[in-house]
């Protein structure tokens, strides 16, 4: 089976300024790609391109198959695409919306609508102009699903939505996969990226810093952990410790009320064997490693937080 996406060498400028650079990748058919990374990253341009709705400066791509600035109207009608600024405004209702779409989009089997706007907790009988930013986002998404298109271009999807209809989203997402759509989104919202994602690619300044699955994004982040031992000599087994390369920011403290011994705290770069292994002669009174975390493996490629508007490091 073909890609569903891939380019080589894709890039866009304006002028001096470098948008996207560089950009090789692939996206399988039938899965999910998260595209993470702050405001002004590429995540948009690369939508764009994608699309054809800019051209490129530098490489080519192919989206389901097809060159995106030969695919004309056939290709677009097999997408599905929520931009990032989704506007809609006027008199016009949210179905006379979504029913426009329709005409263009391709076909739409009957109550599809209906079921999204049900699932999406949308009213579609009032006008645009009344409408919150949160249930523009909804119609937006409508119109990106009900098609059920081989491929969904997703750019922010979750912005402005309740935490309820966001895990409806993912939802939708997931289903779309079962279905076997292809769904490239992006997002700054780590967490949503971790919950669908089969695979990661991280933007940082127009250039990918790396793809991976999430799996081997969570492997490569590092754990905090937390021990409470049974020793009379803190100062040795501190030592042992922080001989170990894989340990960073090791601090001691007393024990628990009612539990005595000394706690060490620190966190681990790499698998917890070695760590084991040193706080294996002592008597252990507490453990806690906690589960390595997608957001902890990306900001190690920034240097700094994803939060809207943040510079990469």
């Amino acid at each position: 089976m073909n890609p569903a996406i891939e380019t080589h060498d894709l890039g866009k400028r304006y002028g001096r300024q470098s948008a996207l650079s560089g950009l090789g990748l692939v996206v399988e058919a039938g899965s999910v790609f998260g595209m993470i990374g702050p405001n002004g990253a590429g995540k948009t341009t690369t939508m764009r391109l994608l699309l054809d709705l800019i051209r490129p400066s530098t490489g080519s791509a192919h989206v389901l198959g097809t060159d995106p600035r030969t695919g004309g109207p056939g290709l677009r009608r097999r997408i599905g695409f929520l931009p990032g600024e989704f506007r809609v405004t006027g008199r016009a209702t949210g179905r006379d919306l979504v029913e426009f779409y329709a005409r263009i989009s391709g076909r739409v089997e009957p109550g599809v609508i209906d079921r999204l706007a049900t699932r999406l907790d949308l009213d579609l009988s009032r006008p645009a102009s009344t409408l919150s930013k949160g249930n523009k986002q909804k119609i937006g998404l409508v119109q990106a699903f009900m098609h059920r298109p081989d491929l969904l271009l997703l750019d922010e999807p979750t912005s402005g939505l309740d935490p309820l209809v966001q895990r409806e989203f993912l939802t939708l997402v997931r289903e779309a996969r079962e279905n076997g759509q292809t769904v490239f989104l992006s997002s700054h919202v780590l967490s949503e990226i971790q919950h669908v994602a089969d695979s990661v690619g991280i933007l940082r300044a127009g250039e990918l810093v790396t793809t991976a699955t999430v799996a081997e994004l969570r492997e490569s982040a590092v754990r905090h952990v937390r021990v409470t031992v049974d020793t009379a000599d803190a100062p040795a087994l501190h030592a042992e410790l922080a001989a170990l390369p894989q340990l960073a920011d090791l601090t001691q403290s007393a024990g628990a009320s009612g539990v005595g011994g000394v706690t060490l705290s620190a966190t681990i770069s790499t698998d917890l064997h070695e760590f084991v292994r040193a706080i294996s002669r002592y008597r252990v009174l507490d453990l806690v490693a906690e589960e390595a975390d997608l957001e902890e493996a990306v900001l190690r490629y920034y240097g700094t937080d994803l939060r809207e508007g943040a510079e990469p490091a």
